[in-house]
This record gives structure tokens, C-alpha cells and sequence, in this order.
């Protein structure tokens, strides 16, 4: 009996790739940004900021190596507690995140207290954006850095908490708040503020990443157009007939939903096959089914 064989499809590919290009934008950000800055906004990377504050004296203990140590032993008591919740991905993307900084460490070194540019505002700019986009990217693919995910997924279970982002809002900001008293307060405020604008920007930018083009299509040539869905764009679509209430003419409504790039060449088609065709384009922010996401 002929054995079956595994074909690696290129969109299983594509995800993974883009999952490791959002854990190394993550790390860029917290390691180039916002550990020498002491931005602790949150998270295991937040709480390693601040602990490396009591280290300084060990060479071997620093940021990446606490943040490490950290990841490892959530995973493990996530395992623990959650079993099946902290999965796969979410080990995947905590040990890789953490292993590119320890790269990142050896590769281009800073010292303590070392900036790339020395302008803290600047800095703050780019370790949120940075951060915001390789966690918006990472949320995507639905997984997550791990960290305190994992113990807001555990203050959910065992408390009366049952909403995950008011338990991870709790855990950062005792982390973000702590900056005051360890630091100052100039870091004390842009680490507030970086909580805050961070979770802004993260659904900002998982809203931008997974933006598709709902289409509506009101023609009396339907026949010109539904081809080029089909074979132009690759794309199905319903069509239902209706009645103009203006004209009374019989006319077809054509609906189909595509990427934003497959919407222009849409329009395109449509205005030289149907001029007169009225086109209804819509903004979606997730779409579920085939060719799209095709999980809940």
C-alpha cells in the first residue's frame, strides 16, 4: 500500500513565515528600544526591565536572560494549569522571541544605560510602533508572545475575572506603575503612556492587516463581469436578480468580498464593461471562510 504524501501548501508556509517576521519585529523593538530606554509598558519583557535594575553587577544576568528565564517557567506552570490553552504557538513564539534577542544581544551589543540615538521621545515612538506591529501581527495568526498572556489566562480560570484583557490590563499595569518608584519619573510616565497607546495601536493594526473589500454590484450586464470574479481574481461570488425601483429594469446584484489590491482591478473591469453599473465597496475587518481565515 503506497504511502500518502504530506504536501506543504504554500499558505501553511506563508503563515509561519509571517509569524516569525511579527516575533522579530517584537524583539527588535524591545531590545534596540524599549529595555535600554527602562520603557516597561507591560508584559514579561516590562517585568525583565526592571528586575535587570538589580542585576546590573551580574554580566550573565541580564534583560534577555531574565526575560528567558521568565518565558521558560510561565510556559511551564502554563502548561500546568492551562494544559491545552498555552499551546504550541504561544511556546513557539515565547521561546523564538526570546531566543532572537539573545542573537540580537550577541550580534550588536549595547551596554547598560546605551541608546541607538539618545532622544528618548524618538525611541519611545519607534518601541511602541515597533512592539505594537510584531504583536498585532502575531495576534493575527492567532498565537501569542506568551508571558502574561499566560497569567492572564490563569487569572481568568481561577478568578471571577472572565474577560482576558481586563486581567492582562491588571497584571501591566502594576508592571508599568512599578517604573515610578524603581526609576523615575520621566519613565514612570512614558511607560503609562506606552500601556496605554500601545493597546491603541495594536488594534489599530490588526484592523489594517486583516482589512478586506466587501463588494456590491448593481449591473444589467452581469455576464461581462462575473467571468473576470471568477477567473481574474480568483474570487466566487452570489448574484441574485432585482428590480430597479427608479427605471423598473431588471437588473442583477452581484456580491463577492476580496483583497483590497483585487478590488481595484475589480473597479477597473467594471467601469469598461458596465458604466453605468452601480459599485458599492465596503470595508471589512475580518472575513471567515474559504480563502480567507478559515478558523473562528
Amino acid at each position: 500500500m503506497a504511502e500518502k504524501k504530506h504536501r506543504i501548501k504554500l499558505s501553511d508556509v506563508t503563515y509561519w513565515v509571517v509569524l516569525n517576521i511579527g516575533t522579530l519585529i517584537l524583539a527588535g523593538g524591545v531590545y534596540f528600544f524599549k529595555a535600554p530606554n527602562n520603557f516597561a509598558t507591560g508584559g514579561v519583557s516590562g517585568l525583565s526591565i526592571i528586575l535587570a535594575k538589580f542585576t546590573v553587577g551580574i554580566p550573565w544576568l541580564g534583560q534577555t536572560e531574565i526575560m528567558t528565564s521568565i518565558n521558560v517557567i510561565l510556559l511551564i506552570i502554563g502548561f500546568i494549569f492551562l494544559g491545552r490553552g498555552c499551546g504550541f504557538k504561544t511556546a513557539y513564539c515565547s521561546l523564538v522571541y526570546s531566543g532572537e534577542m539573545q542573537i540580537m544581544k550577541l550580534i550588536l551589543p549595547l551596554e547598560p544605560g546605551q541608546t541607538i540615538t539618545g532622544d528618548v521621545f524618538l525611541e519611545f515612538v519607534y518601541a511602541m510602533l515597533l512592539t505594537a506591529a510584531g504583536s498585532a501581527i502575531i495576534f493575527n495568526c492567532r498565537a501569542s508572545s506568551g508571558g502574561t498572556d499566560i497569567i492572564a489566562l490563569i487569572i481568568k480560570k481561577y478568578t471571577k475575572i472572565k474577560n482576558v484583557g481586563t486581567a492582562l490590563l491588571i497584571t501591566d499595569f502594576f508592571i508599568a506603575v512599578s517604573t515610578f518608584f524603581i526609576f523615575d519619573a520621566k519613565t514612570g510616565l512614558f511607560s503609562m503612556l506606552g500601556l496605554f497607546s500601545k493597546a491603541f495601536l495594536v488594534d489599530g493594526v490588526i484592523e489594517n492587516i486583516g482589512k478586506n473589500k466587501f463588494v456590491t454590484i448593481i449591473t444589467t450586464k452581469p455576464e461581462l463581469i462575473t467571468p473576470f470574479i471568477l477567473e481574474g481574481i480568483h474570487r466566487g461570488y452570489t448574484s441574485y436578480k432585482a428590480t430597479g425601483g427608479y427605471t423598473g429594469e431588471e437588473k442583477t446584484i452581484i456580491i463577492t468580498v476580496c483583497k483590497r489590491g483585487e478590488a481595484l482591478k475589480l473597479k477597473m473591469r467594471i467601469h469598461s464593461a458596465d458604466e453605468s453599473a452601480f459599485v458599492i465597496l465596503t470595508d471589512t475587518n475580518e472575513i471567515i471562510g474559504k480563502g480567507f481565515r478559515e478558523t473562528l
